[in-house]
């Protein structure tokens, strides 16, 4: 298979807080560097702690909302509401589904749906892959993808990018199928995506200038871009290239402040050996450099957010195992004290098996983080569910 068609497959996977940062002093933590190819090695003894919660005890996990693949991208409301984008059908795409908008107003203990920011376009098209935010206003955008034939061995190909937009907070959808003015790259028109399309992830990101951002990947070196929003998330345009030269994939932005951003990508290594690589700009996104690599093999994707003492957390599934599904995987994090130079050693937040991870992060007014992922199977529940986790920053990793 050429490795255009196999990116292109990768592309179905699904979803930081983007405010100014503040100074943050220097202190000691148990780091490691991210200027290697390789933080620690898969195979290292080291076992992570447990994320524990406000009481001192390990962490435990919930159904929030059962029976969806989920691919859950999280956005904290003004009002302190939690809003979850999920992937509504209960397999890896392989059923045509939507992306529903679904809410929490008591801080994640229980869930209802809204709306549906991205139908299906018809009866066999699955939409699924989602970025999403709020505008500077307030309203929530969403901005996403999907396949047109889900049932199909490939997929069929990639369809059109709408953005859509919810000044309810989420319960009802303006949708435009013409957002993105630029055209699409010549270098991503591939059988699977013959205009060119792009696949949205992460969040929507506000930059230096205010204006809005938002990472969209093709398969190819050269292809994964940030696009920019003049007006507020109404239309897209001034794509800025990650690497010219590298293969960038589910691109997590985060804006650190003063137009310093990170960027947390999947790479293309082969598929036992992908991981994420660490991208960084100084000058608000409009160039990029590769910093180096950010986690051992199978660790993806990842999500940041700033926390309310000025720390930085990434989350990440944890996909290494070699047991043939006995032993579970995990969602983790690092956090980072010094602006993302260098970073804690993981500490696990869930369990898992087989399918699963793609985790966000939101942290609520109590001070508590609410992690979401998405699994096939939690330890003791047998169907595709979006799982969650509620857990103390200051109490875990001490």
């Amino acid at each position: 298979m050429k490795v255009i068609q196999l990116i292109l497959l990768l592309a179905i996977f699904a979803s930081c807080s983007c405010k100014k940062s503040k100074a943050v002093g220097d202190q000691k933590q148990d780091s490691v560097n991210i200027d290697t190819t390789r933080i620690i090695s898969p195979d290292a003894p080291h076992v992570p702690a447990y994320a524990v919660n406000a009481r001192g005890n390990r962490a435990e996990p919930m159904i929030a909302i059962d029976n969806v693949c989920a691919w859950p991208n999280l956005t904290q409301m003004q009002d302190g509401t939690l809003v979850a984008m999920i992937h509504n059908d209960p397999s890896h795409l392989r059923n045509p589904s939507d992306v529903e908008c679904w809410a929490s107003t008591d801080g994640g203990l229980t869930w209802k749906k809204r709306g549906t920011p991205a139908p299906r376009d018809n009866a066999k098209a699955g939409r699924a892959n989602h970025a999403a935010g709020l505008a500077a206003n307030g309203d929530l955008i969403v901005i996403c993808s999907g396949w047109s034939d889900p049932d199909a061995k490939d997929r069929g190909q990639l369809l059109p990018v709408i953005v859509s937009r919810s000044s309810d907070g989420g319960y009802t959808w303006d949708i435009d199928r013409d957002a993105f003015l630029t055209p699409w790259p010549d270098r991503a028109r591939s059988k699977a995506s013959p205009e060119g399309y792009l696949v949205p992830f992460g969040d929507i990101c506000q930059g230096n200038d205010g204006t809005l951002r938002v990472g969209m990947y093709g398969g190819p070196a050269g292809v994964t871009f940030v696009y920019k929003s003049r007006d507020d998330g109404r239309t897209w345009g001034e794509p800025a290239v990650i690497s010219h030269d590298k293969i960038v994939l589910e691109p997590a932005l985060f804006h650190l402040g003063d137009g310093k951003w990170l960027c947390a990508a999947r790479n293309s290594g082969a598929q036992d050996d992908f991981g994420m690589d660490l991208y960084i700009s100084s000058d608000d996104g409009r160039t990029w450099t590769r910093r180096g690599g950010l986690v051992p093999p199978k660790r993806l994707p990842g999500h940041f957010l700033r926390l309310q003492d000025g720390r930085i957390v990434l989350s990440y599934g944890n996909r290494w195992e070699k047991s043939g599904g006995s032993v579970p995987r995990t969602v983790e994090v690092m956090v980072s004290k010094d602006e993302g130079r260098t970073w804690s050693r993981p500490i696990r937040v869930a369990q898992f098996f087989r399918d699963g991870g793609y985790p966000s992060s939101v942290q609520r007014p109590d001070g508590q983080v609410f992690t979401a992922y998405y699994a096939r199977e939690g330890l003791e529940h047998k169907s595709y569910h979006m799982g969650a986790v509620i857990w103390d920053p200051n109490q875990t990793g001490n």
